[in-house]
């Protein structure tokens, strides 16, 4: 039996950017009026074009063609200057000694950014893949299916360490283990979900997922 292969989101499990992200989208549209916990929530793991799409519809208008790529790039000012690890990740990382990689619903530059500017980089490597590759995003199983290939381990040797709802979804439909990071304590493990509130619990459940 091969070894396990830990594949980890990027926004909200490994770094603090869901936050810095809706914020961002706040500054750039405070005409949404909601606070920053509610935008988090509504967009947390969303694909830009179904945020944009949502917005679009909020405001009863259409956004600047540019809008995009304005947000894109104020929000990469932000992460540069301000984005931080999730608390005990640089920790945890440091004591896996198991293949892993990031499978994100971001573009290739904003997760290469965000694990430079956290120092967490050397322990992925080239081993960072982006729904954007792939032309398929969470619910869709296609970006975990993607990784595990590109790992050369079997999708029941896969651990997905995940945070939102369409990941958990898409690492479910995958046939994977999945472990969800709940800092807030907000959901209840079940059968196929594993629930776990700090990043110091992920160890002993990557052991025993792994057996």
């Amino acid at each position: 039996m091969s070894d396990p292969c830990v594949i980890f989101d990027l926004d909200g499990t490994l770094v603090d950017s869901e936050t810095l992200g809706s914020q961002a989208l706040l500054d750039m549209l405070p005409e949404l009026g909601e606070p920053l916990a509610v935008i988090s929530e509504r967009y947390r793991g969303q694909r830009m074009a179904n945020i944009m799409a949502d917005v679009e519809k909020r405001l009863g208008r259409t956004l600047p063609v540019n809008f995009e790529n304005d947000y894109r790039e104020y929000a990469a000012s932000r992460i540069e200057a301000e984005l931080k690890p999730m608390p005990g990740v640089l920790a945890m990382l440091e004591k896996l000694h198991l293949a892993r990689c990031v499978a994100s619903s971001a573009p290739k530059p904003k997760i290469e950014l965000a694990l430079n500017v956290c120092g967490l980089a050397p322990f992925f490597g080239s081993d960072v893949f982006s729904c954007y590759e792939i032309g398929a995003w969470k619910p869709d199983p296609a970006i975990f299916l993607h990784a595990a290939q590109a790992m050369k381990v079997t999708t029941q040797r896969c651990i997905v360490v995940e945070d939102s709802d369409v990941g958990v979804s898409a690492a479910v439909t995958a046939g994977m283990r999945v472990l969800r990071y709940d800092p807030a304590g907000s959901y209840t493990s079940s059968e196929s979900v594993h629930c776990f509130g700090h990043m110091d619990e992920l160890l002993p459940l990557v052991i025993e997922y792994s057996g």
